[in-house]
């Protein structure tokens, strides 16, 4: 067997070294030629074929983060000489998880195998340890709910950490889904009480991971709980407490654009169903027990303890699924939309919060208006269940995304929820003039396409183009951008402007994958294990991915890879071959399994 080994590469940004590679690969049994083609690089066939022939090779190795783009041209070149098309193998970096620390050698075991003509997933599977059957999920928005629901379900016991007050996620902020323009909160609401209500489940709420040991199958976790400051058992959320509390903030899960006290409860149908302090704004707390306290004095059931203190836990389980989802990209960083400018320029979540029946106007879709604050004696703007209704709309899609100097990936679902917003307010204000504003209209799921004729039918207008601006003049929101499909530039006056902004990973995914020991991407999601054959595993056996946690994707692929997830840890249950970790697995190791493999 004569072997040549190629190194192409579409992305320049590659965490692997290679040269050091390239001369491993040099010192491997057979290997005749090793080059280095570059990024992008402009392959010509004629020669390509020629440095076959001359090698006389019969076995080609295209090593690279996506190696499948080059094979069409190494095919046509390989038949020219009369190479074997079936003996071009494929090394490729993104689908076997070369990144994070260990890039260098996994690049190096996945071209072994490739080399060898040995599939990586055969050789890629870690020992098999004793598996404790008690499994900790990390965040507790729908991939989180739906996981831990499917393994308690089968009888085995689930901790699940959440770090905010409530479960519910992102989800729970939702009006409706797409493209059935479902009750989001009929689908998730409950489910979040079965979680709230199931003796298999330890919920573990305003709860921080900060440590992991052990190895697969017996990890030994801490986690910080932050208090709550009121008794979960005790409280009837009767709200008396909120109701004298002086202190009002912003609300989190309204986006900011309604008010909460420093004693709340998230929203109506939270689980726990328990109001909790917001220490840092509570003046009680703040102020070392010398002023307030209403709301001590005024709880019927005495559950309020503002001297309650941080604890911590510790839990041993066998499996660790994450799920922490997303958050959006700081959308001041992108100025010319205008964004913390106009009162009117509005982010996706905010607009959700505002057409959805819980929101601050019980669902009427209104423009800002002014008042004075009393306390500031300040102009303020803020949304009235009074106000007036807009004429015309903006929605901007990929705001942050497919964009080199923010995110250069599709963030998935903006597309859908923007023609879903399209839908809501042709439906909730009569004759109103919606542009939608578009790059790609990427409708790929399961009755997607037919969702998007449905609005074109409704009389949205759809815009192809970039959006540059929106400014105001003489007290319109004015948006300039292209229309691609007639060739020219168009300026629009618009009344609101919502803008589809990226997703990116959420808060402290970085530090999560630190102590986890995984690795995440170039753009910050965790790492699979094989994005083709085995997305939701890790590097590390007996930690999986589910959800927005490792990529952009809709409620339904995050509800299908939560079950896959469960699924495979009921499996290490189950099966007796327990779990192991593939980062421990060395080179050496790797080329010793290959060659038995070949050898049969």
């Amino acid at each position: 067997m004569r072997i040549g080994i190629f190194f192409c590469q579409i992305d320049n940004g590659l965490k692997i070294n290679i040269d050091s590679v390239a001369k491993y690969a040099a010192n491997l049994q057979e290997v005749e030629i090793v080059q280095i083609l570059g990024v992008k690089p402009r392959i010509n066939i004629d020669q390509l074929a020629e440095t076959i022939k001359v090698n006389q090779l019969n076995r080609i190795v295209i090593a690279g983060d996506i190696p499948g783009y080059f094979k069409p041209l190494f095919t046509k070149a390989a038949a020219t000489v009369g190479c074997n098309p079936e003996e071009i193998w494929l090394a490729s970096y993104n689908e076997h998880g070369a990144s994070g620390e260990d890039a260098n050698e996994r690049a190096k075991a996945i071209i072994a195998c490739a080399t060898m003509g040995v599939p990586f997933s055969l050789v890629a599977v870690g020992g098999g340890n004793p598996v404790n059957h008690t499994t900790l999920v990390i965040g507790g928005g729908i991939a989180g709910i739906q996981a831990s629901l499917e393994i308690a379900n089968a009888g085995k016991l689930v901790y699940l950490v959440e770090q905010n007050g409530t479960i519910g996620g992102h989800m729970a902020m939702f009006d409706k889904t797409f493209p059935t323009l479902d009750c989001a909160a009929c689908i998730l609401t409950p489910k979040m009480v079965s979680v709230g209500q199931h003796e298999k489940i330890k919920l573990l709420t305003n709860s921080k991971v900060v440590s992991v040991s052990g190895k697969p199958g017996t990890y030994r976790v801490k986690i910080r709980q932050r208090p709550r400051y009121v008794d979960i058992e005790s409280c009837i959320a009767c709200g008396l407490c909120s109701e004298v509390c002086p202190v009002k903030v912003p609300s989190e899960f309204d986006e900011g654009i309604s008010m909460r006290k420093a004693i709340y409860i998230p929203f109506p149908q939270a689980v726990p169903n328990s109001y909790l302090v917001d220490g840092e704004n509570c003046t009680y707390i703040q102020s070392a027990g010398q002023k307030c306290g209403v709301c001590i004095k005024k709880c019927p059931k005495e559950c309020i303890h503002l001297d309650e203190e941080e604890k911590t836990i510790d839990i041993e389980v066998g499996n660790i699924i994450i799920a922490t989802g997303y958050e959006l990209l700081d959308i001041r960083k992108i100025e010319q939309y205008g964004y913390g400018i106009y009162p009117n320029v509005l982010t996706s979540l905010e607009f959700e919060r505002l057409t959805n029946a819980s929101g601050s106007t019980g669902g009427r879709i209104v423009m800002k208006s002014k008042r004075i604050n009393k306390k500031t004696q300040e102009e303020e703007w803020y949304f009235s269940p009074e106000g007036i209704p807009p004429r015309n709309v903006a929605l901007i899609h990929c705001v942050g995304s497919r964009n080199k100097k923010y995110n250069r990936y599709c963030s998935r679902v903006c597309c859908m929820y923007s023609l879903k917003f399209a839908h809501l307010l042709k439906e909730k204000i009569p004759n109103v003039n919606v542009y939608e504003f578009y790059i790609d209209m990427r409708a790929f799921g399961k009755g997607y396409e037919e969702f998007a004729d449905r609005i074109r039918q409704e009389g949205t207008f759809i815009v192809r183009g970039h959006t540059a601006s929106v400014s105001m003049k003489d007290g319109e929101l004015i948006v300039k951008g292209e229309d691609i499909f007639h060739d020219r530039l168009v300026e629009f006056k618009v009344d609101m402007v919502i803008l589809a902004v990226g997703l990116v990973p959420a808060k402290g995914t970085e530090e999560l994958s630190r102590i986890l020991g995984i690795s995440r991407d170039r753009d910050g999601w965790l790492s699979e294990l094989d994005y083709n054959g085995n997305p939701t595993d890790t590097d590390r056996g007996g930690i999986y991915v589910a959800g927005m946690c490792q990529a952009p994707k809709d409620i339904p692929d995050t509800v299908a890879q939560a079950s896959a997830v469960a699924a495979g840890v009921l499996r290490s249950h189950t099966s007796g071959l327990g779990v192991g970790n593939l980062s421990s697995i060395s080179l050496t190791e790797f080329e010793k399994r290959a060659k038995n493999i070949k050898i049969k």
